[in-house]
């Protein structure tokens, strides 16, 4: 191994980003959707075959288009702009002046070092400067942001900036508590262990309203 493949190997097993944009080229979107199914669907063929799978077999002979479906149509589909969901915004009109909370929001993402999953939850909450948003909006930007390959502090402070842009306010803050498989199921392969990232604006980096904000999500919610 060259000493440029084991530096890269160290980033990808530190997790490290370099940017805090996603590293998407400027011809991402040169092709269609149905192109690129097709390019990766003969991608995956020549990986499956590299490793000695028998693709006439029932039970593979699908698989590669029903990877090429899924990285471009589903899990990866957060990386085109024309999928970005329209943050429909309100007057305040009721005048609620306290924080907004959407905790426990349902998150699927994919590390971009090993394109394994990570799986966790995200707490959201902003304190309205005239402006609400509707709460399924909160989870329809954690899931924009979320499918695409990334790392767990980028997508965190993405779903921040975005919701400050919608809301005309810093007051935003973000917490995600999430599993990477890339972690649990390879390299050290520990099943037990998390990772907390948080990104705290405007009037949440106030002590005192950072711990209402974090005193609201361990509150356990029973129906």
């Amino acid at each position: 191994m060259t000493n440029n493949e084991e530096f890269q190997d160290e980033i990808g097993d530190n997790h490290i980003s370099n940017t805090a944009k996603n590293p998407v080229r400027e011809d991402a979107f040169a092709i269609s959707d149905e192109e690129k199914i097709e390019k990766i669907k003969k991608d995956v063929e020549n990986i499956l075959i590299t490793l000695g799978m028998d693709l006439t077999d029932d039970s593979l002979k699908g698989t590669p288009n029903r990877v090429a479906k899924m990285f471009v149509k589903e899990i990866f589909g957060g990386l085109n702009p024309a999928k970005k969901p329209k943050a429909s915004t309100f007057d305040n009109n009721y005048k609620y002046g306290e924080m907004l909370v959407e905790k426990n929001i349902t998150l699927y993402s994919t590390c971009e070092h090993h394109l394994l999953p990570i799986i966790g939850r995200a707490h959201v909450a902003y304190i309205s400067k005239g402006t609400v948003i509707g709460l399924s909006k909160m989870n329809r930007i954690v899931e924009f942001y979320a499918k695409r390959p990334q790392v767990q502090e980028r997508l965190t402070m993405q779903i921040v900036q975005e919701l400050q842009q919608a809301l005309g306010t810093a007051d935003v803050a973000c917490v995600i508590d999430a599993k990477h498989l890339c972690v649990n199921s390879r390299g050290i392969k520990d099943i037990e262990s998390s990772t907390v990232t948080a990104e705290f604006g405007g009037k949440f980096k106030d002590p005192q309203t950072k711990r209402e904000f974090l005193d609201y999500i361990k509150m356990e919610t029973k129906f």
